[in-house]
């Protein structure tokens, strides 16, 4: 899998600089912090960090961040773009986090759970690694968003990264923990819709509380100990 993302950091960064990806950027760095609540002085791991779009919201906070990344390319353009932050890299695998019990205050995902076969464990390890009374958090993109429908068409026509992906649904995210899980949902618009017209639709599917936005996240809080 590392070396199919190699080859995606410039091509990724790219799509939140257009119009609608600036957009799309914008809402779900909103929703992730509501969701995160990062805090300063806080450590946070940011599993599959990528080229760090999302890891910058969580350092601007004021916490210090680990990077974990299966990309080398993608984990040394987040290093760039971080230079000068709290922040630590280490290439890895979310399925097996090379840290003790408890290390973080909160562990946070954006978009990677979709490319693991044990997807469970994985989300497993995040709760493992997590303070107790910490926060997990992890996006992915929703199956029952139209944008799900595009990759997946996409991933039968060999498009190398999506037809290794697997898109879950809110009920289906909730169910790889056996703990109470808080969902939101955001990016309700379509990529060729027109900017203005786009944030008109956000904030009526964010009023409505809508389960059908393609960026889903999901927390979960690890339970104090007795």
């Amino acid at each position: 899998m590392a070396e199919i993302f190699d080859e995606w950091p410039e091509k990724y960064d790219q799509w939140f600089e257009n119009p609608i990806g600036r957009l799309v950027r914008e809402y779900e760095s909103r929703l992730l912090l509501e969701m995160a609540r990062p805090h300063h002085g806080e450590r946070i791991l940011d599993v599959g960090c990528g080229t760090g779009i999302f890891t910058l919201d969580l350092l601007r906070a004021g916490s210090h961040v680990i990077g974990l990344e299966l990309s080398l390319p993608m984990l040394q353009r987040a290093g760039k773009k971080a230079a000068g932050l709290p922040f630590h890299m280490i290439q890895g695998d979310m399925c097996g986090l090379p840290f003790a019990d408890s290390a973080f205050d909160k562990t946070v995902s954006v978009t990677a759970i979709e490319f693991l076969e044990d997807a469970r464990g994985g989300v497993a390890e995040l709760l493992r690694i997590t303070k107790p009374g910490g926060f997990v958090v992890v996006a992915s993109l929703n199956s029952l968003s139209p944008w799900a429908v595009r990759r997946k068409a996409a991933a039968k026509e060999g498009h190398a990264i999506f037809e290794h992906a697997r898109f879950r649904s809110p009920s289906e995210m909730a169910d790889l923990v056996p703990l109470p899980a808080l969902i939101r949902t955001a990016i309700h618009f379509q990529k060729h819709d027109d900017p203005e017209r786009a944030r008109a639709i956000e904030s009526a599917g964010d009023a409505g509380r809508l389960d059908t936005g393609a960026f889903l996240v999901v927390r979960w809080e690890k339970p104090n100990e007795n």
